[in-house]
């Protein structure tokens, strides 16, 4: 009787045992790279057709600024390039994405303003761009307010050509557009006269082969851009540990390689990287 009590109980903890193990109890992460590194995958929003900064090639590979940084520190995080999980993040889903729990961290040139902080806390920032205008080569728009009576279109979602009507042109015919490349096409069959959002991303498309010669940036700075990497509300944990992942990107020379890997052929006028913490208004 006493052997039988015994058996029993260990039986008992045999089952407890493996359903843990099935359950992945131990593992220390998950598929959205909650743990603290060492899960199978994390998964990390960015964007699929920014040139430069976010961009899925042909190949199903990824390149772009973002992708290095965002790479960089999900190995701070303990994990490998393999093991990252690439999620297209459009800029009026970002937030939606966090607070499900799409994805972990969002490095998708998301600039760091005072209404997407009640959303989301965000690491950096790692990069200041400046708001400009992609316009075609013999455009004469030189300057803001040229686009009075003008159409602008710029992605749903962001923030560039509302910034642009509010302060400079009041009369600009907004249009927008799903991406970025939405626009560029717009832009390139007449159907819109300029396309306005960071230096960074327009640059990344002016360089582009099949559309060197069409384009240029009117070399305004109409805003800073913080850009950050965002993470869910109240995700202390994560955030401090990517703010200490960015900062040795900077120090051990990684951030200036990038730079120049991403941004050298459009020949774009980098600012010097920012401190973490640090807004540029």
């Amino acid at each position: 009787m006493k052997l039988r009590k015994v058996s029993a109980a260990a039986a008992t903890a045999l089952v407890l045992a493996l359903t843990a193990t099935a359950c992945g109890g131990d593992d220390g992460g998950d598929s959205n790279g909650s743990g603290s590194g060492g899960g199978d995958k994390i998964k990390i929003g960015i964007k699929y057709d920014q040139p430069g900064l976010g961009l899925k090639e042909p190949d199903g590979s990824f390149s772009g600024f973002d992708v290095d940084v965002a790479t960089y520190v999900a190995k701070e995080l303990g994990y490998e390039p393999n093991q990252i999980e690439w999620v297209e993040t459009k800029s009026a889903d970002r937030e939606n994405a966090l607070s499900r729990g799409d994805v972990k961290m969002i490095a998708a040139t998301y600039s760091i303003t005072d209404e997407r902080k009640q959303k989301v806390d965000f690491a950096g920032p790692y990069l200041l761009a400046h708001q400009d205008l992609l316009v075609k080569k013999d455009s004469d728009i030189t300057k803001a307010t040229d686009l009075n009576d003008k159409k602008l279109c710029s992605v749903t979602g962001s923030t560039s050509a509302q910034n642009v009507k509010n302060d400079f042109a009041p009369k600009a015919q907004l249009s927008e557009r799903g991406g970025y490349s939405e626009c560029l096409s717009a832009l390139q069959s007449g159907a819109v006269d300029a396309l306005t959002t960071d230096d960074s991303i327009l640059a990344g498309y002016a360089a582009q082969d099949q559309y060197k010669g069409q384009f240029k940036l009117a070399g305004l700075k109409l805003s800073n851009e913080n850009y950050g990497i965002g993470v869910k509300k109240g995700d202390s944990a994560t955030l401090d540990k990517i703010n200490k992942a960015l900062e040795k990107m900077v120090s051990d020379g990684s951030w200036d390689k990038a730079v120049k890997e991403n941004f050298g052929p459009a020949n774009y006028k980098n600012e010097p990287a920012p401190k973490i913490g640090q807004i540029v208004q």
